[in-house]
């Protein structure tokens, strides 16, 4: 017993050891790297580039929306001076004085208000909100771009899957005209015709296992992994009929979306740009200063203020550079409104048209789903045929070859079906596992299983 328990224990001691600490579970140290949608899209998250550009833009206009008080922090100089005297000029003549190095500090505070700083920090605050919106946003397209990669990837794996189990029975058809043909019951053109099924069913096979390797290798190099490193992709396309309301779905979501936001904001940014602008060209700025200098003498101190009151009078007169650049400002906040209404339109006509492509590519799968059925049966018949000796090997294999096509056509239907579903889910600015539950649709039916 206590042999038992020893062995137990080494083995287990073992095990631990040799799990690898950074390696997902699942996966031994050296092996092949399981990949889940999740982890794909959290890797791609923090290698992005252009997520990391966009991180720092939003940290520089957080950083200045945090600190709006230097708006009104004064300007501050500081200055010191040397000199050297050798004498004083008088009317007698040049004189010579006491000579020797003289020196003298100076400060000085300035602080200038407008009528347009309050519509300033406001401009500031927006444009950390916009930087905000555009990180979000962008995001989501790449999490909707390593999704759509995915699953293009999960279908690419399938449909290999599919060319094996057509290679191989083009192997069994070959061996069978093979054992004919040196029985006598088969001509040279059958076995012929055999091998030059074989053979082309490998070369379709090659070809899709070379546009895999390459498409999961660019694949890992979007998510920062080795392109040579061994993936596995942990997955499968579960697709499920949307009924998608169009219209419930635009006046719930459309407004939500970053890129509506942002014009909605563009548009208060520019309004307070053009109230900024009037302010500053139209009404009075006061501007307070002091200064103060030392020469390191007794009595020598001097302390120096002003106040002064500047009241703009050209942006008033019509046709003037000032009065002009007004008018730009009011136009550009009009252009604004237009493209913000355009911006929607679009958006909404996407997704009227991805809602009603929804529902006729779900017939379409259905569809291909049947035409799949058909032709397993078909070839079963035709199979049984063959080797009864009532059918052919050029039909046996063209009822093959017609099998991976429509097999092939269905993998190729529903992945449409998914990237539809997540360019949905992308314009209405939706995590696309929830499309589902919004739409009233339901989580599986029966149909999506192959």
């Amino acid at each position: 017993m206590g042999r038992v328990f020893a062995g137990c224990f080494f083995l287990a001691v073992s095990l631990s050891l040799a799990w690898p600490e950074n390696d997902p579970p699942g996966v031994l140290s050296g092996g092949p790297l399981v990949l889940t949608l999740d982890e794909a899209v959290r890797r791609a998250l923090e290698e992005n580039l252009d997520l990391k550009k966009r991180l720092i833009d939003l940290s520089a206009a957080g950083y200045a929306a945090k600190n709006l008080w230097a708006e009104l922090f004064p300007s501050i100089t500081a200055g010191a001076g040397a000199s050297y005297g050798t004498g004083l000029f008088s009317g007698n003549g040049f004189e010579l004085d006491k000579s020797g190095l003289g020196y003298d500090l100076s400060a000085g505070l300035s602080l200038s208000l407008n009528a347009g700083l309050p519509q300033t920090m406001k401009i500031i605050k927006l444009a950390y909100q916009s930087r905000l919106l555009e990180y979000e946003d962008a995001r989501r397209q790449l999490e909707t771009v390593i999704a759509k990669n995915f699953y293009t990837l999960l279908t690419d794996r399938e449909n290999l899957a599919h060319l094996e189990k057509t290679l191989e029975l083009a192997e069994r058809q070959l061996e069978r005209d093979r054992i004919a043909f040196n029985n006598g019951l088969k001509g040279e053109l059958a076995l012929l015709q055999s091998r030059l099924g074989a053979e082309t069913a490998k070369y379709r096979l090659s070809n899709a296992r070379t546009a895999y390797t390459a498409a999961l290798g660019d694949f890992l190099a979007l998510l920062g992994i080795p392109q040579d490193r061994p993936a596995v992709l942990d997955g499968e396309i579960d697709i499920y009929p949307v009924d998608a309301e169009p219209e419930a779905l635009i006046r719930e979501y459309l407004p939500k979306r970053p890129d509506i936001l942002g014009w909605g904001q563009a548009i208060e940014s520019l309004e307070y740009t053009a109230r900024q602008n009037a302010l500053e060209a139209r009404a009075p700025s006061l501007t307070l200063s002091t200064r103060w200098s030392s020469q390191f003498e007794p009595f020598a101190d001097r302390v120096n203020g002003s106040v002064s009151v500047s009241i703009p009078i050209d942006s008033w007169v019509p046709g003037t550079r000032r009065d002009r650049a007004l008018k730009t400002a009011a136009a550009n906040v009009e252009k604004a409104r237009l493209d913000l209404k355009n911006a929607e339109n679009e958006a909404a006509s996407r997704i009227r048209s991805l809602a009603a492509g929804l529902k006729n590519s779900w017939a379409g799968i259905e569809i291909a789903r049947l035409s799949v059925e058909i032709a397993e049966r078909t070839y079963e018949l035709h199979e049984e045929g063959f080797r009864l000796g009532t059918v052919e090997s050029l039909a046996l294999e063209d009822t093959r070859n017609s099998l991976a096509e429509k097999r092939q056509q269905l993998l190729q239907s529903e992945l449409a079906y998914q990237t539809m579903t997540l360019d949905l889910a992308a314009a209405l600015n939706i995590d696309w596992k929830i499309l589902g539950d919004i739409t009233n649709a339901p989580e599986a039916s029966a149909g999506s299983e192959r």
